[in-house]
């Protein structure tokens, strides 16, 4: 079969692309649902990052359709996200107000650049180093950072502290200084969201008509002859922080000068966005039962996120909450996605006064729910029960997400994941000896104290070689001691690479046999680790005619040594050597 040319492949991928009539009505069902209940969603996530409301809907417009356009995914939503809306918000906090959307457009245009190049060069198996104790803790982290975070909206106070979780325990100790009137709408708000979810019909559009209702609710109570209406109109509402404009977004150009400060938040912010949407795309298989290739979601989001920072919107990434809705609401192909585009911004131009209109406590409490459903307890109780190795990684994280910048703490998760896991492996060795039966294969048993004289014994390494593995292997190999004519093999079978530190022990092993006439053995050898013991001279020393080299055939190399040690010892070897090893 010949290799289709990039002209052939663009073509096939185009061929694909193209909408299917009998998902058509289906696919426009799907992104209607998306377009209405998200919009509010949008908005609040581009608060979360500190910016205009309207940003999180441009995002919408234009990150969902270019992200279903070019993942491998064909159901993978790629929007806004809350983990990534407050990564983003930690960054573009310590910017001045003005300065904000130019250094929005920066960041996800470095975050759309990273992922990208990821894509491009076929690293999706990097995500195997980011450990899902760690994401389970950094998520559990951000969610209860977005319920901290809404607390000044849903009461109206606000907190002198930068830090959410500061922020929090200031307004329990003046919890006397809330606004009540923007607390009864935001707690209206949450519990009517909380009610509307246990409702089968209506839990899809809980959101959308809990926004409604507060919105309505807090139009007739401003404009009603009583004496609170005052108190009432003092609420802030969307359009108190910024216009809506009734118009596409226009064209964002980057400040380059603003790179170097930006790509290490922007790193993370991708590492974040990856390891969310390989976690959706590998859980959502496509329709023809095959799992997608993350690298080339890894692509599609890193489009998503370079188109969108041409309109200035936030950063977006793979969603779960996204995804479940797109397929629940009916969605047959990537064209429900595609076609999200165009109701967002329909809505944009059409129903941008009514968006104003809608109260910030209100979306207060729309995050605080969504907070609530962002928290991973399962995988956390999972994680706790696995082994204090993944327990500490993930309360670690979770601590540093509170009190860190994200973008440190993310990648500090990443770090002491792999430190640990490290020490862990590096010292995880097992000595067994091999008892060679006439018959069959071998018994396995701990291996003995002290090495018997004028015997061949068998040794079996399970674990790690390198450094520290190294070292407690030397103590758990039987000690020579006193005997004299004495082979130990040892099976290497399955190792493609030794360290310096494994090659010293197999050197001070081997003199000391060789001081008491006896001598060591290795056997199945790898081609790699045999090079490596003659570039180090360990080869000269064992005895090249000591080193058995791994065959094709299991057992093969291990009945060489056995026969060529009854030879040395001078047994029959019709005594030792068994039909099979």
């Amino acid at each position: 079969m010949t290799k289709m040319t990039r002209v052939e492949q663009f073509r096939s991928r185009a061929q694909r692309l193209k909408p299917e009539r009998s998902h058509l009505a289906s696919d426009l069902v799907a992104a209607l649902t998306f377009a209405v209940v998200n919009v509010p969603q949008a908005m609040g996530h581009a608060l979360l990052a500190v910016v205009n409301p309207v940003l999180g809907i441009y995002t919408l417009m234009v990150a969902v359709p270019i992200g279903a356009i070019f993942s491998s995914s064909v159901f993978m939503n790629v929007s806004t996200t809350g983990a990534l809306s407050v990564a983003a918000g930690v960054v573009l906090v310590d910017f001045p107000a003005g300065q904000r959307a130019e250094a929005l457009v920066v960041l996800v245009l470095l975050v759309g650049a990273i992922q990208l190049l990821t894509g491009l060069f076929r690293l999706g198996f990097l995500i195997r180093f980011v450990s899902n104790a760690v994401m389970t803790g950094f998520l559990n982290g951000v969610a209860v950072l977005i319920i901290l975070g809404q607390l000044s909206d849903l009461t109206g106070y606000r907190s002198g502290f930068s830090n959410r979780v500061a922020q929090a325990l200031d307004l329990l100790l003046r919890i006397g200084q809330i606004d009540l009137q923007a607390t009864a709408i935001g707690v209206f708000t949450l519990a009517l969201i909380v009610g509307l979810l246990w409702h089968k019909t209506l839990r899809r559009f809980a959101f959308i008509i809990a926004i409604a209702v507060a919105t309505v609710l807090l139009t007739l109570l401003t404009l009603a002859a009583l004496p609170t209406a005052a108190s009432f109109a003092t609420v802030q509402t969307v359009g108190g922080i910024a216009a809506i404009p009734r118009e596409l977004p226009q064209l964002a150009l980057p400040q380059l000068s603003l790179v170097l400060s930006l790509w290490l938040p922007a790193l993370s912010i991708a590492i974040i966005g990856l390891v969310q949407g390989a976690g959706v795309s590998q859980g959502t298989p496509n329709p023809d039962g095959r799992y997608p290739d993350v690298s080339r979601d890894f692509l599609g989001q890193g489009a998503a996120n370079m188109a969108t920072s041409l309109v200035g919107g936030i950063p977006a990434g793979g969603s779960v909450s996204g995804t479940t809705l797109i397929v629940g609401a009916g969605a047959k192909s990537r064209w429900g996605n595609i076609f999200v585009g165009l109701f967002v911004a329909l809505i944009v131009l059409l129903a941008g006064p009514l968006v104003e209109r809608v109260p910030m406590p209100a979306l207060a409490g729309l995050l605080i729910v969504a907070g609530f459903q962002g928290l991973r307890v399962e995988q956390a109780v999972m994680a706790w029960k696995t082994g204090p190795i993944s327990k500490a990684v993930m309360v670690v994280t979770f601590v540093a997400t509170l009190i860190v910048p994200l973008q440190f703490a993310v990648l500090f998760g990443v770090a002491l994941s792999i430190l640990l896991n490290t020490i862990h492996q590096s010292n995880k060795v097992v000595v067994t000896e091999w008892v060679l039966q006439r018959q069959g294969f071998p018994l396995e048993q701990p291996p003995p104290k002290r090495v018997p004289s004028q015997r061949l014994t068998v040794l079996h390494v399970y674990g790690s070689l390198f450094f520290a593995a190294a070292k407690n292997m030397e103590e758990m190999l039987p000690a020579v001691g006193d005997a004299t004519r004495a082979v130990v093999a040892i099976n290497l079978r399955g190792k493609s690479e030794i360290g310096s530190t494994f090659v010293t022990v197999l050197q001070r092993y081997s003199q000391a046999l060789q001081a008491r006439q006896g001598k060591l053995m290795l056997v199945g050898v790898d081609p790699l680790v045999r090079e490596q013991l003659a570039k180090t001279g360990a080869l000269k020393l064992i005895g090249d005619e000591n080193v058995f080299v791994a065959t094709p055939q299991l057992g093969a190399a291990l009945n060489q040594a056995v026969a060529a040690a009854d030879a040395w010892l001078g047994q029959s070897a019709d005594d030792t050597v068994p039909d099979k090893a």
